[in-house]
Formats: structure tokens, C-alpha cells, sequence
């Protein structure tokens, strides 16, 4: 085989450069990666295969043109991004503010020209004041730097607050803040701080919560908005609120007085309520029987003063037959309730007065005798009448029926 074949070991045979040591020549480099290029990309030899420049230029641009659009369509797919449901995505174009995208499928001009920031806009997020959180709820830490707090009547509180907030804008939750969660506590301890601030001691640990959560929350969250922060606070639990533990003792008794005192207070209303309407009630009956009386005793009034008119009328035109019929009137009304029985007798002046109380005493069961019968049985006891002037009886009635008529 000749020197200069090809395919020979291209040695000079007159110079021996076959014989030297030295760096490998640039053109045949260059030629070997031609050939691996194009074995890679298809390429294949012509006629004159293992000739200088056997390479084919247009399969070189044919290839690299192949290369660089796979390149350009590698690139175009890594712009496609998926949103979770709950979140949204912010794109920026050279870090400027471009669009919000919502869950789903989605696409972007690819890095370095577009960027999406995804964020959770559904996710509760909290933030703790004045205590830590340990690995379980039971276990708790107090951070004494933020818990404790000066009252309106300077007085040392410790509280402890939780604060539940979520994105409602993730644009301005990216841009307009550059901490958001370190902003919120801060906004939420200087709020707690004035609202615990400009309220008494017993007011905060006693019935005051309730009142303080909700300006604590109107406040943070006016202030977030001035900020522009995109924050949303969903919720304000107020954790604690006690006294410092060096007077917690103290305190403590001070409670179980105050309760102490509640309790009494509470016995006596019952007391009163239970005492007070019985008293009025039987003020009230009282006041109605009276008024009752009161018009018994005027009705009566003027029924006698009516009456005794009346009267006098009558005896002014008839003074005999009206002294006689007051006399009778009055006899019958006093010997009504009595068992004493008088007996007129005819043509006589004297009356017979029977004690039939007394015999009716002694034997119930016995009958009296006729009065005009001049003897009786010998069984039947003998009855000693008593002799009663009338004169004098007369005088009686007199003064009875003058008695009554004044």
C-alpha cells in the first residue's frame, strides 16, 4: 500500500514523521466529530467517502435546525403549569404584574421571560400572641414580652390571643407587603395593645371578652386594608387573660369574694321577690276591706239618717200610733234572741214571765200547761209565774225605742 493511498498510515517515508510524538493534527479533529455528528443525525458519505470535506454542509444546517426547534418546543412546553383548586396563580413578566390565573390548566411565557407565584387562597393560616404553641394543643408556652399588658387602671394583664386569616388577594398579598404574616402580628399585638390599653382590669378578665374580640378584629383588619395586604381575618379567639402569676393567689381570692358577694346578692333578690309581692298583696287586701268597711259604714249612715227621716215624718202627723209601733218593734227585737216568754193577761195589770231557759235546763222534754187551766196532773211540775208590772215595763220599752231613735 502507497503512503498517499487512502486508507494508508500517511506516513512520509522520506522525512519519518511517522516516528514523532506530538498533538494530534486540528483538521482531523475537526473531521472526526463531523462524522460522529452526522452518524447521529442520519447523516451519510458520499462516493467519496474518506475524502477531505466529505461532511455535507446541508445536512449540518438540516440537523441543527432539527436541534434548535426541539429546543424552541421543549421550551414552549415548560410554560404549561396546572393550578390546584383553592389556589391562584400570579403571573409576572420581567417581575411585573400581568394577570391572576384561577384552578386549571394554564400557560406562560417560559423563564426567564414569565414567572407564576401560586398561592393558597383557601388555607387558614394563623398567627399566635403572647404564647407558643408546643407539638399538641395541651402544651403551651407564654411569651411574657407580648403577653403582658397595661390596663386602664394600671394594672398588669396577661393575654394571649389567636389569629385565624386567609388570602382574599393574591396580588397584593405577593406585591403590596413584603411579610405579610410578620405584618399581620405586628398590627395585631399593637391593637391588642390599645383595646386592653383604654379598658379596666376587671372588664378584660371578667365579661369584657366578648367586646374586646370584636374590636380587636375591626381593627386589624382596617388597618390591613390600609396596607393593601390582601389579608382577610376570619377569626380572633382570645386564648387567656389573666393576672401575672406573682399576684395570681391574690387574685384568685379577690374572685372567690366577688362570687361570694354575687351569691348574697342573689339570695337576697330571691328573698325580696318572694317577701315583697306577699307584703303588697296583703297591703292591698287590706286597703279593699278597708274601703269595703268604709262604704259599709257610710251606706249604713245614710240608711239610718234616711230611715230616722222617715220617721220623724210620720211622727209628726201620727205621734200615738208611732210611739206605739216603736214601742212594739223594739220589744220584739230584744225579746227575740231570749227563751223568756211574757204573758198579757186580759183585764189585768200585771204580766206573766215564764224562765223557760231554766225549764228547759232542768227537763228538756216537758210540755207547759194551758195557761187557763187551774189544776194539773200530778206528774207535771207546778209553775210559779212571776209577776212583772207593766207600768214598768212599759217605762223599759220607753227607754229602749228613746235610746234607739237617737
Amino acid at each position: 500500500m502507497s503512503w498517499n493511498e487512502p486508507g494508508g498510515d500517511k506516513k512520509d517515508p522520506w522525512s519519518g514523521r511517522g516516528d514523532q510524538k506530538g498533538p494530534p493534527d486540528l483538521d482531523e479533529a475537526i473531521r472526526s466529530l463531523q462524522e460522529k455528528l452526522g452518524k447521529f443525525f442520519g447523516g451519510g458519505k458520499g462516493d467519496n467517502e474518506g475524502s477531505p470535506g466529505n461532511f455535507s454542509s446541508g445536512n449540518s444546517m438540516k440537523s441543527l435546525g432539527y436541534l434548535a426547534g426541539g429546543a424552541i418546543i421543549l421550551w414552549g412546553l415548560s410554560g404549561f403549569y396546572i393550578v390546584d383548586e383553592g389556589n391562584h396563580g400570579v403571573e409576572t413578566r420581567f417581575g411585573k404584574y400581568i394577570g391572576t390565573t384561577q384552578s386549571g390548566l394554564n400557560w406562560h411565557l417560559p423563564a426567564p421571560i414569565e414567572r407564576v407565584d401560586i398561592v393558597n387562597v383557601k388555607q387558614q393560616r394563623f398567627i399566635e400572641v403572647g404564647y407558643r404553641s408546643g407539638g399538641s394543643e395541651q402544651t403551651t408556652g407564654s411569651v411574657p414580652k407580648e403577653a403582658l399588658m397595661l390596663t386602664k387602671d394600671e394594672n398588669y394583664v396577661d393575654v394571649r390571643l389567636a389569629v385565624q386569616y386567609q388570602v382574599k388577594d393574591a396580588k397584593h398579598f405577593i406585591f403590596n407587603v413584603v411579610n405579610p404574616a410578620n405584618t399581620l402580628k405586628q398590627v395585631t399585638e399593637s391593637a391588642l395593645r390599645g383595646v386592653v390599653g383604654s379598658s379596666t382590669m376587671s372588664f378584660v378578665l371578667t365579661q369584657g371578652r366578648s367586646e374586646i374580640v370584636t374590636l380587636i378584629k375591626k381593627e386589624i383588619q382596617e388597618i390591613m386594608d390600609s396596607y393593601q395586604s390582601g389579608v382577610q381575618v376570619t377569626s380572633v379567639n382570645l386564648q387567656d387573660a389573666q393576672p401575672p402569676e406573682q399576684v395570681q393567689n391574690s387574685f384568685e381570692d379577690a374572685i372567690k369574694a366577688r362570687e361570694d358577694q354575687q351569691r348574697l346578692i342573689n339570695e337576697a333578690e330571691a328573698y325580696s321577690n318572694d317577701v315583697v309581692p306577699r307584703a303588697r298583696g296583703a297591703a292591698a287586701r287590706k286597703i279593699q276591706e278597708a274601703e269595703g268597711y268604709k262604704e259599709q259604714v257610710i251606706a249604713q249612715a245614710q240608711g239610718e239618717t234616711s230611715r230616722f227621716s222617715k220617721l220623724l215624718a210620720e211622727y209628726i202627723k201620727a205621734p200615738e200610733v208611732t210611739r206605739k209601733r216603736l214601742y212594739i218593734e223594739s220589744m220584739e227585737s230584744v225579746m227575740a234572741g231570749t227563751n223568756t216568754i211574757m204573758v198579757d193577761v186580759k183585764s189585768g195589770n200585771n204580766l206573766l214571765y215564764l224562765p223557760l231557759d231554766k225549764m228547759m235546763q232542768h227537763q228538756p222534754s216537758t210540755t207547759l200547761p194551758p195557761m187557763n187551766s187551774q189544776s194539773g196532773s200530778a206528774d207535771q211540775p207546778q209553775i210559779q209565774p212571776v209577776v212583772v208590772p207593766e207600768q214598768s215595763v212599759e217605762r223599759t220599752s220607753i227607754r229602749s225605742r228613746d235610746a234607739r231613735g237617737r
